[in-house]
């Protein structure tokens, strides 16, 4: 048996299959990268098992975990969600969300080229697409993802987000036009297609890009989050 915590991927659950798949890929992945380390999934919402159960079951093994939040920012699921899981589970610690990160930022380069976006073009303006929370942490960690995507990126890059927090999608899209965009690009941030992306082609942009999911990168990121909590926890 490894010696090692279990990696719980907490992602947040979506009814479509690609997205599951991919998810569950991102954790095929990590296991690739890292030989050895034991990996499960978790979800905060939509599908089983809930992280509740599968952090009780772990730490009634006596299993050492950490829990990697397979989300883009902090917002409730993170710091409410997660939190309460692992807070009456000895041995399990929480690591922070995978964004932001530069190699997210990175990663939604690449899917704006791969859209027939041009990163030198003024005129080209990047409206980066989150689900949205609520929370105001997970507003912030959009807007540096934002502002990291825009150290690169010569039109400007604004948010817009799916639900809970403004401006919607449509109102960003809509705003990035008044402001003067020849052409208005959505960059998905979203790990996988699913409800949210599927609202992204009625935003009326040019262009919306594929999410980030797969890539390589994330799950670097991925392993990445798992040491650092374990270096925390000391």
């Amino acid at each position: 048996m490894s010696t090692h915590p279990v990696l719980v991927a907490c992602a947040h659950g979506t009814r479509n299959p690609t997205g599951r798949r991919l998810v569950a890929e991102l954790a095929l992945a990590a296991r690739a990268q890292r030989p050895g380390l034991v990996t499960t999934a978790a979800f905060v919402d939509v599908q089983p098992p809930t992280v509740l159960d599968v952090v009780a079951g772990l730490a009634a093994e006596g299993r050492a975990a950490v829990v990697v939040p397979l989300l883009l920012s902090g917002g409730y699921h993170v710091h409410v969600d997660i939190a309460g899981a692992v807070a009456g589970a000895g041995g399990t610690v929480a690591a922070r969300p995978l964004g932001p990160d530069p190699r997210l930022a990175a990663v939604l380069l690449d899917r704006l080229v791969e859209a027939g976006a041009d990163p030198g073009d003024p005129g080209t303006a990047v409206v980066l697409a989150a689900a949205g929370s609520s929370d105001p942490r997970s507003v912030a960690d959009v807007e540096d993802t934002a502002a990291l995507l825009q150290r690169s990126w010569a039109g400007p890059v604004t948010t817009g987000y799916g639900s809970a927090a403004r401006p919607p999608v449509p109102d960003a899209v809509a705003a990035a036009r008044a402001a003067g965009a020849q052409r208005v690009v959505v960059a998905s941030y979203l790990l996988a297609p699913g409800h949210f992306h599927d609202k992204l082609g009625g935003a009326g942009a040019d262009v919306v890009t594929a999410p980030l999911l797969p890539d390589e990168r994330i799950a670097a990121v991925l392993l990445d989050r798992y040491d650092g909590a374990l270096a925390a926890r000391g």
